[in-house]
């Protein structure tokens, strides 16, 4: 139970530090709210479990092997990553009135498919904090159903949390402010991922 505790804690850490995927979560909930923006979370969490079957089966090794491969994923996630800033940016109205589409499920499914954030993440997690209990199996998919199960939670509560935001922008001045704001703390931390 310790080494669950200790992986899990591991997981909510590196996935719940404000970076791509947190961010954008969080700006979809205060843009469009926790129910709009629920095909995103799904998008999000389905591209976090691809990664983490990737990283899982080895294939996140390629990224160390092949050091251009790493590059052309990080511009193409901060290519992408930009365009999600864009659409929470250009939301038109107020939060209660606004028009404009919220991102989908594709949109977060490609963000986190490209997203070299959680392919590092769980490089180190699968590296570190492997859960070894049965056979390299099971300790494989134990360790993965974990980490899930964590991103489930962290990647909800920001969801929740840019949500809860809301009302305290319902004039379309306010809202264009959060909007803003959310979408250029979600193009720097693109700039933080690339640079660091």
């Amino acid at each position: 139970m310790e080494l669950v505790l200790s992986l899990a804690l591991t997981t909510a850490l590196l996935l719940g530090s404000p970076g791509p995927a947190p961010l954008a979560l969080a700006g979809v909930g205060a843009s469009f709210g926790f129910r709009q923006g629920s095909g995103f979370l799904a998008g999000i969490l389905g591209g976090l479990l691809v990664v983490i079957v990737l990283v899982a089966t080895g294939l996140g090794t390629l990224f160390n092997a092949y050091p251009a491969i790493r590059i052309i994923c990080q511009l193409a996630a901060a290519g992408y990553l930009c365009f999600v800033a864009y659409r929470i940016a250009t939301a038109e109205g107020g939060i209660a009135s606004q028009t404009g589409q919220p991102p989908e499920f594709k949109d977060g499914f490609i963000l986190n498919l490209i997203n070299p954030k959680a392919y590092a993440a769980f490089l180190a997690i699968f590296a570190n904090n492997m859960l070894q209990m049965h056979s390299p199996f099971i300790d494989l998919a134990l360790t993965a159903t974990v980490c899930f199960l964590v991103a489930v939670i962290v990647d909800t509560l920001w969801m929740a949390a840019g949500a809860k935001l809301r009302p305290l922008f319902a004039k379309p001045e306010q809202a264009k402010k959060l909007r803003l704001g959310f979408a250029v703390a979600l193009v720097m931390s693109v700039m933080i991922a690339i640079i660091g």
